[in-house]
């Protein structure tokens, strides 16, 4: 794993914008029970955190999606990082939301696209990848071109992997939750047996107590 990417893990333990506990758990809207609490919508206030998240997805779209010429924010996590990724790309901006408007002209896209423009959508943490991908499929219906999705955080969970692969939209993200707990047992934050409870959670969650 990269410096940056290494630094930006290390800020969210610390900030507890991630928290991980052994004993105890978080219940998802899922109905999930899960060891990991993931709120990135708090980076938006630590300023060298959101600077460092920024610089690392811009770096990941020039190397992922070279031919990327609009970034998109999904709203509404996606929306800031989408704006700071922009602005480091010097690439035009849009955002999509979760659903057209009730009123006006009823747009679910803001912003300018042309049929030609190559569209990488930025979001913040995914799961099973559900909101990203109605979100990527917008813009498709819509007739513009999807390069691909980027987020922030990845529980890495097979069914995302299968949902992006059934959409035929490429997915890259830029930290994992294996790498979370393999750099926290590398800096000993958790011990073996503790990576090994989380390791087990990410095989099964939904069996996981």
């Amino acid at each position: 794993m990269k410096k940056l990417e290494t630094q930006i893990l290390n800020q969210l333990v610390d900030d507890q914008i991630v928290q991980l506990q052994a004993n105890q758990t978080f219940q998802f809207a899922s109905g999930i029970h899960s060891p990991i609490y993931t709120d990135l919508r708090l980076t938006v206030s630590y300023p060298k955190l959101r600077s460092n998240i920024a610089d690392a997805l811009a770096r990941l779209i020039h190397a992922q999606y070279p031919d990327a010429t609009v970034i998109g924010g999904v709203a509404t996590a996606g929306i800031p990082h989408a704006a700071l990724v922009a602005d480091r790309l010097d690439l035009p901006m849009v955002y999509v939301r979760s659903k057209p408007k009730d009123h006006g002209t009823g747009k679910q896209i803001e912003g300018k696209i042309s049929q030609n423009d190559q569209v990488v959508l930025i979001d913040d943490l995914i799961s099973t990848g559900g909101s990203v991908i109605k979100a990527a499929q917008a813009v498709q219906k819509a007739g513009y071109q999807v390069a691909g999705v980027v987020s922030i955080f990845s529980y890495g969970f097979p069914d995302a992997e299968q949902n992006f692969a059934t959409a035929h939209i490429p997915f890259t993200p830029l930290l994992t939750y294996a790498q979370l707990i393999q750099q926290l047992l590398d800096t000993d934050v958790i011990s073996i047996a503790q990576y090994e409870k989380f390791t087990q959670w990410h095989q099964d969650p939904w069996n996981w107590k």
